[in-house]
C-alpha cells in the first residue's frame, strides 16, 4: 500500500514511511563494511554515505519487477557506500597501484600455469621477496574497499549491480540482460573454484553465511588480520580473472 501510494500518487509520506521501514538495512550493510574498513573510517559515516543510496533506492524501485526491495536496496547501499569512500580518495594511490598490479600479475600466472598460482609464485614473478609479499597484502587489506560488493556493469544498457549479487536468483525479464547476468555467474563460480581452499571458505563464509571477519577467525582458528590478508588475496585473484576474461572477450 505505502509503495502504490508514493508511486501512483507521489505521496511524500508514503516515501518517508518507506525510507523508515528500511533503514535497519543501512545499520546492516555499513556495520558489514566497517568491519573490513580501517578504524579510523566511522560507521557512522558509513550509515549517512548508506542512508543516501537507500533514498535513491526507493525512488527508483519499480514494484512491477519480480525483485525483492530488499535486494535491490542493499546493492544501492553498498554502491552509495563503496563511492562516497573512493570520492575522498583517502586510499593511497601507490596501494591502488600495488593492488592492481597484484591483480594483472595472479591473472597472468593462473593462465600460463592453468592453475591458481601460490603465495610463492606470485611473490617472484613480482620481484618481491615473501615477507614484502605479505606486508603488501596487509597494506592493501588494511586500507582497501575492495570487495565483491564492488559495482560493476554487466550490461551497456542495465544499471551496474554488485557482482556478489549475480549469484542470487535476479530473475530479470530482460533476456539480453539474463544472459549476460548467467554468463557472469558461471565466470565467477569458476573463478571462486579455483581459489586455494582457505580462500574459498572465507569468501563462502563472509558472502553466503555472513559472518564477519572475526567470527570466521574463530572459525578458522587464525586471527582477524589474517582472515582479512585471506579475504583480499582472494578478492585480487577474482578481480585479476574477471578482468583478464573481460578483455579476452
Amino acid at each position: 500500500m505505502l509503495w502504490r501510494r508514493f508511486k501512483t500518487h507521489a505521496d511524500t509520506r508514503a516515501k518517508e514511511r518507506l525510507i523508515l521501514t528500511y533503514a535497519p538495512l543501512v545499520k546492516y550493510v555499513a556495520g558489514r563494511m566497517s568491519s573490513a574498513l580501517p578504524a579510523h573510517v566511522e560507521e557512522k559515516d558509513l550509515i549517512s554515505y548508506g542512508l543516501m543510496g537507500l533514498i535513491g533506492a526507493v525512488d527508483r524501485f519499480d514494484p512491477g519487477r519480480q525483485v525483492k526491495f530488499e535486494t535491490y536496496a542493499v546493492a544501492r547501499i553498498k554502491g552509495a557506500i563503496i563511492d562516497e569512500l573512493r570520492s575522498l580518495d583517502w586510499v593511497p594511490r601507490s596501494v591502488r597501484a600495488r593492488a592492481r598490479q597484484i591483480e594483472q600479475k595472479a591473472a597472468e600466472l593462473e593462465h600460463k600455469l592453468q592453475r591458481v598460482p601460490t603465495d610463492e609464485e606470485l611473490s617472484a614473478a613480482l620481484g618481491m621477496g615473501m615477507e614484502e609479499f605479505q606486508a603488501a597484502i596487509t597494506q592493501i587489506s588494511n586500507s582497501s574497499i575492495v570487495a565483491l560488493d564492488e559495482m560493476w556493469n554487466v550490461n551497456s544498457g542495465g544499471e551496474p549491480l554488485a557482482l556478489i549479487d549475480t549469484i542470487g536468483d535476479q530473475r530479470l525479464s530482460d533476456p539480453a540482460a539474463l544472459l549476460d547476468i548467467t554468463e557472469l555467474r558461471d565466470t565467477l563460480a569458476d573463478a571462486i573454484a579455483r581459489l586455494p581452499e582457505r580462500e574459498k571458505i572465507v569468501i563462502a563464509l563472509y558472502y553466503y553465511d555472513q559472518l564477519t571477519l572475526r567470527e570466521i577467525g574463530e572459525v578458522l582458528g587464525v586471527t582477524e588480520s589474517r582472515v582479512s590478508q585471506l579475504h583480499t588475496k582472494a578478492i585480487l585473484r577474482l578481480k585479476g580473472r574477471m578482468q583478464g576474461d573481460a578483455e579476452a572477450a
